[in-house]
């Protein structure tokens, strides 16, 4: 596998080694050996999956609260989604930047997006599956989110008027969202 990147430490995008012939193709998803090699050394405990059957479909920008903060690896299975991460670490050199990423059944990448960061995705197919590990259960009291058109982050999403659940369509901007991860250098 080949681990890229990317604009915020901590936040990687990678690049399983592909196994492919006139059959389909063989890879692995994950290898925590493999993993713990590069340096990734999250104990995921739960993995996550779900379905967008609609293009313009928009998730997020999600995040857990700390003590159930969540690390998150994500890949799209089928179709294809615009990823994106936001640092919301406060103090951190990049708080309130973000930074978006094409993941695809095609392509294969996965994202890791650690604490202290929100995450959201938007569909760039008409269906589209999104398989996910967490390294935190998930938990209600906890749960929270960023709004996806917040103009201060000015996120360039694929679409102007997005499919939402009611959750998703009501979160607060950044400046008003309660966040408590401090970026530790």
């Amino acid at each position: 596998m080949k681990v890229n990147a990317t604009k915020f430490s901590g936040v990687i995008l990678i690049e399983p080694t592909v196994f492919g012939d006139q059959r389909g193709f063989f890879m692995e998803s994950y290898n925590q050996s493999t993993f713990n090699k590069q340096g990734i050394t999250n104990q995921f405990i739960q993995d996550n999956h779900s379905l967008s059957s609609e293009k313009g479909t928009l998730r997020g920008l999600h995040y857990q609260l700390a003590p159930k903060a969540q690390s998150k690896l994500v890949r799209a299975t089928a179709g294809e989604i615009y990823d994106v991460v936001l640092d919301i670490r406060k103090g951190s050199p990049t708080y309130g930047q973000w930074q978006g990423f094409v993941l695809s059944a095609s392509n294969k990448m996965q994202l890791l997006v650690p604490r202290g960061f929100a995450h959201g995705f938007c569909t760039l197919s008409s269906y589209s599956e999104v398989q996910y590990k967490v390294d935190e259960g998930y938990s209600a009291e906890h749960d929270r989110g960023i709004a996806w058109n917040d103009p201060l982050l000015a996120i360039d999403w694929p679409t102007s008027n997005p499919i939402l659940s009611d959750k998703d369509s009501r979160h607060p901007l950044l400046a008003d969202a309660e966040i408590n991860f401090v970026y530790e250098g």
